[in-house]
């Protein structure tokens, strides 16, 4: 069953994405980086497959164990105010019934919304586009039984997997793009683009809400700024795996420093200053001390 609860913060979340102003996801990975993101105002919580994978010791591409996964998305859910949306990657099944059933638990968990790929561990080959358009529409006549709107957030990995030149890219993703919303998806998802152009392209040539990447990888280039995309017309913004990769690096470098020349200087710089570091901790945990 949906509560009540469930079904207007679903009706919510689709709304941040039909308004002028670009909705910004921090993707979380426990109930600590959720309610951090959520006391620094941010109005959505989007989880990140990588992220989670990575804090159970896993690798990321449906590595772990869906019910692992439900257990770390449903602590999340029940930890913060705001709509939750889940990356469930390619579904979590071998065929449609076998995923149906995978979203039928995730939405038990209380999330609004789903991010689902076609491609299956980032394979060259995309998922043929048709199955993948039934997959959609299944999810949808899923969520009307259900009678609220979960929101379909397609990721088409055209750029990131595919052969060909930029150009074939870019009408595949186009292509999928509007086949996908015509299947039921609310928001259609293409990563890793960085340049205006091709941004501006997506935009124009998608009758859908456009999601896009800004997670900085060297030799990559610079993600836009924020203003930037908002100006383009982008309406979702997401960090992916982005900050959980820059938690482990932070750890790196600070442990390295330690092992190597026993100072303390990252640590040090990171903490301050110091009020803002213990802060943070609260709005993380709830605890004072």
């Amino acid at each position: 069953m949906v509560s009540s609860i469930q079904r207007e913060k679903a009706e919510l979340f689709l709304k941040f994405h039909q308004t002028k102003d670009i909705l910004i996801l921090l993707n979380s990975w426990d109930t600590g980086s959720s309610k951090l993101i959520e006391a620094c105002g941010y109005k959505a919580i989007a989880t990140t497959s990588m992220g989670i994978a990575a804090s159970l010791g896993y690798p990321d591409c449906q590595v772990m164990q869906l019910s692992e996964m439900i257990e770390v998305i449903t602590k999340i859910v029940n930890a913060v105010h705001v709509p939750v949306t889940a990356d469930i990657e390619a579904g979590y099944g071998n065929d449609l019934d076998e995923i149906i059933e995978s979203v039928k638990k995730i939405i038990a968990t209380g999330i609004v919304g789903i991010n689902i790929e076609d491609s299956i561990d980032l394979n060259p080959v995309l998922i043929d586009e048709i199955e993948f358009c039934e997959r959609i529409s299944a999810i949808r006549a899923l969520s009307d039984s259900m009678g609220f709107h979960l929101v379909i957030n397609a990721r088409t990995d055209s750029f990131f997997t595919s052969m060909g030149s930029s150009q074939e890219k870019l009408s595949e993703s186009i292509k999928r793009g509007n086949k996908y919303r015509e299947a039921g998806a609310d928001c259609i998802f293409v990563q890793p683009v960085w340049d205006k152009k091709t941004i501006s392209t997506l935009v124009k040539e998608i009758n859908a809400p456009i999601n896009i990447l800004s997670n900085p990888t060297i030799g990559a280039g610079t993600p836009l700024s924020v203003s930037e995309l908002e100006d383009l017309g982008v309406a979702r913004l997401s960090l992916g795996s982005g900050l959980m990769k820059a938690t482990l690096a932070l750890i790196k470098k600070i442990a390295d420093e330690l092992s190597g020349k026993g100072t303390y200087d990252l640590l040090l710089d990171t903490l301050t200053p110091i009020p803002d570091a213990a802060m943070a901790y609260k709005m993380a945990t709830g605890i004072n001390n």
